[in-house]
């Protein structure tokens, strides 16, 4: 099914992605995109931003839209990265955006996080919480370790999904948006 996800502020505001949605692929919702940049307010601006499990992309697109420095973008499907990079060349922010099209578990593994403080958004699918969520924990808690003070990671999941075993799980703060959950941690200078 084709669908129009539209951009909610800054530079890209009223701008329209058109993709393809289906059981695996669920865009997310405006009213949590809006949420998510409410709560996140200055931890966009100015700072790399990471859309990881990037989808429809339309989250780093709305950060880059918000003022990130850059946004990497790390999907594996090869459709979806082809749209994304259309609607990068349609927006013309191109210079904003780099795309990895990689498996994210893999991708973590060689990962060096910038020397400054980042954004994370992550967006996997909700069967990984089913089927690869040691995997998934694992790659959270590598985000974890290699962040600079300062930094945010955002966690999507539905609110059946596992997350009591999210590493240092006591520090993340959640928000529930109807059957979608955000949790945030920000590192602090004496997270370890």
């Amino acid at each position: 099914m084709r669908t129009h996800i539209r951009i909610v502020a800054g530079s890209l505001r009223g701008r329209r992605l058109t993709c393809t949605v289906n059981a695996n692929l669920r865009p997310t919702p405006q009213m949590v995109r809006e949420a998510l940049f409410s709560i996140l307010g200055n931890a966009v601006p100015d700072r790399p931003f990471f859309d990881i499990f990037a989808g429809t992309g339309v989250v780093g697109l709305e950060a880059i839209s918000r003022g990130a420095s850059c946004v990497t973008f790390i999907e594996r499907d090869f459709r979806l990265i082809g749209e994304l990079e259309r609607h990068i060349a349609a927006f013309g922010v191109g210079e904003y955006a780099r795309l990895a099209r990689t498996d994210v578990y893999r991708w973590v593994e060689h990962w060096q996080a910038p020397n400054e403080p980042v954004t994370v958004f992550l967006s996997p699918p909700f069967r990984d919480f089913e089927q690869r969520l040691e995997d998934l924990l694992n790659v959270i808690a590598q985000l974890q370790e290699r962040v600079q003070p300062g930094s945010v990671i955002v966690l999507q999941a539905e609110s059946k999904a596992p997350l009591d075993e999210l590493p240092a799980r006591a520090d993340w703060d959640e928000r529930r948006y109807g059957r979608n959950h955000l949790l945030i941690w920000v590192k602090n200078n004496e997270t370890v």
